[in-house]
């Protein structure tokens, strides 16, 4: 027998202005019940929760919650002020009968002291505050929105632990895949207004979603069918009787109004990213960087060849130093020992976690268009701003919309947007995945699998990077990064569990074996170089230099649009000659690296 909700949500509508938010949703909460809430930016599932916390009224419609049951509320922006220390803010949540010593064990498992001055912390840590509040009083009903937000991977395994022993039941709004699967048993899903309940994990969601969507496309086109033939009977009319049957004329304005007020689930993002020129095979070597901070050690000791291609997922605790990793590889941060060499031809663009570019007072279509006019440029092609935007799911309203006024989530989307619109080859996603909903972040991993391009991808979105990366680089702590093959779920087989510690110093681990790459000369018996492999050191440089010249001097003959139908031949001869260079290019580039590495280890060899 089922047990009576101790939260239940019943027919409620709400209208922020425009388009009504919610038309008759609704959400029950069981004793000990798990469940997800789901749905695009924007279709209501933060407004929900605050409806089901009491935070704000619904327009109409009932909130009812039994007698003594006890609810905690995790806002997206929680309001530190007015408190001392991050201590006395989480304690400030506990109740008579609860565990005075709580407080403390959850913002050490979160990687704070207590001590902390709630006016000068992160968000990211203002929210690890604002969690431990929440879980310390052990209430009836837990609501969190977007609880991993700002945690690493260990904290989020962490909470992931905590929350499966709570007997609180859990209503969670999460964009992490893995962190919904592992602990919903049930999914409410938010679109159009309303709320559709599966008595199901989250794991079962997108493949009953797309059912439910499929059958009312169904529905969709046989109500479109019959509004056809009803309005073809209207205008032709019937001959042989003298007026027309009014009955009918009702039904089809019926149908008419009833196709006005249905609203579709909004379809998926189409998109696809603008791809810069191919860079040369080779695209980022380091070799033996090292990095510290006031006598931390960030890097130690560490080399990589990244080639054109690869998509290389970079994981590690909180302050391990994966921004600043990302910076040494793309020239952003000077090492302090060894080098760091760029290939040819590189065009970068960066999605970083802050959303630090954008201008917070420039419009939506004044950040898409770089202020100049109503068209994207969008590879080859331009592209009205307003289509531009639709592709992204704002709506055409929101182009005078200044940026600062758009949620976490829709900035996440418009600086995926910015960035696709942008010609590259080396994508570089520092936690791309904060905020976005989950049919965005299915357009993102599209978008990385059909990129030509390399990208480096620093995220705690353990389902994203087993999707998307090729290799996996991980701290091992002190300064230690290693390579594994494949995303992070082969990472954590390889080394057996990712360290539980998150401070920036963990113990260092033993190193496991990395996944062994082809074989080159330079990591051959042979410790000498030849007269031949010495002149094509002292050459090579030249050479590489003037394919590239060459290379350059092509394109431009290429660029110019009226020389193919002038000449074609001489069009299709510089084609294929800029091939040749480039492949030649390439080739260079593979030789010069492999003969330097052999040089290097020929001198620390002492040879």
């Amino acid at each position: 027998m089922a047990l009576p909700p101790l939260l239940a949500l019943r027919d409620i509508h709400l209208t922020f202005g425009g388009t009504p938010i919610f038309e008759g949703a609704e959400m029950a909460v069981a004793p000990g019940d798990r469940l997800c809430v789901v749905g695009r930016n924007g279709s209501g599932k933060s407004t929900l929760l605050r409806i089901a916390a009491g935070e704000i009224e619904s327009d109409s419609g009932e909130r009812f919650v039994q007698p003594g049951t006890t609810i905690r509320y995790l806002a997206q922006e929680p309001d530190l002020s007015g408190y001392k220390t991050a201590l006395a803010y989480v304690q400030a949540g506990l109740g008579p009968a609860d565990d005075a010593y709580r407080p403390q064990y959850l913002l050490e498992q979160l990687g704070l002291h207590g001590g902390e001055d709630p006016s000068t912390l992160s968000a990211g840590e203002a929210r690890r505050c604002a969690l431990a509040r929440a879980l310390a009083p052990m209430p009836d009903i837990l609501l969190l929105d977007e609880p991993t937000n700002h945690l690493d991977l260990p904290a989020i395994e962490w909470l992931e632990s905590e929350l499966k022993s709570l007997r609180s039941a859990l209503v969670l709004i999460s964009h992490d895949r893995r962190f919904l699967s592992n602990l919903s048993r049930r999914t409410l899903w938010i679109a159009d207004g309303r709320s559709r309940l599966m008595e199901a994990g989250f794991g079962e969601f997108e493949a009953w979603r797309d059912q439910l969507l499929e059958q009312e496309a169904v529905e969709r086109h046989k109500l479109d069918r019959k509004l056809a033939a009803e309005t073809a009977w209207l205008r032709q009319g019937v001959p042989a009787r003298r007026k027309r049957n009014q009955g009918r004329l009702r039904a089809l304005y019926a149908l008419r109004q009833q196709r006005r007020d249905q609203r579709q689930t909004t379809g998926a993002i189409d998109a696809a990213v603008s791809e810069a020129e191919s860079s040369g095979k080779l695209v980022i070597e380091a070799k033996a960087v090292s990095k510290a901070y006031d006598g931390l050690q960030i890097v130690r000791a560490f080399s990589i060849r990244i080639q054109r291609g690869d998509r290389i997922g970079i994981v590690g605790p909180n302050g391990a130093g994966k921004t600043t990793l990302v910076g040494l590889l793309t020239g952003q941060i000077e090492p302090d020992a060894g080098r760091v060499r760029q290939g040819a031809n590189l065009q970068m663009i960066t999605l970083d976690q802050r959303r630090e570019a954008l201008d917070p007072s420039r419009t939506l279509a004044e950040t898409l268009t770089d202020g100049s006019g109503d068209m994207v440029s969008v590879g080859d092609s331009w592209k009205h701003v307003v289509g531009y935007m639709k592709d992204f799911l704002f709506a055409a309203e929101q182009a005078r919309t200044p940026v600062q006024r758009l949620s976490g989530g829709e900035r996440g989307r418009l600086m995926l947007a910015r960035a696709m619109a942008r010609p590259s080859n080396l994508l570089v996603l520092d936690e791309p995945t904060n905020d976005l909903d989950l049919e965005t972040l299915d357009l993102l991993q599209e978008m990385l699998a059909d990129y030509a391009g390399t990208v480096l991808l620093v995220s705690h979105d353990r389902d994203f990077l087993d999707r998307v990366v090729t290799s996996t680089l991980a701290s091992n702590g002190d300064g230690q990064w290693i390579e594994y093959a494949g995303g992070y779920t082969d990472m954590t087989i390889q080394r057996g569990a990712m360290p539980a510690a998150r401070t920036q110093t963990p113990e260092p681990r033993s190193r496991p074996a990395k996944a062994p790459r082809p074989q080159s000369r330079a990591s051959s018996s042979k410790k000498t170089l030849t007269f031949n492999d010495k002149h094509a050191l002292r050459t090579l440089p030249g050479r590489i230099a003037k394919l590239q010249e060459e290379i350059e001097r092509g394109r431009q003959r290429l660029a110019d649009p009226g020389l193919y139908s002038r000449d074609a031949t001489a069009f299709n001869d510089i084609a294929d000659a800029l091939h040749r260079a480039e492949a030649e290019l390439a080739a260079a580039e593979e030789q010069w690296l492999t003969l330097e590495m052999l040089r290097e280890e020929v001198e620390a060899a002492g040879g």
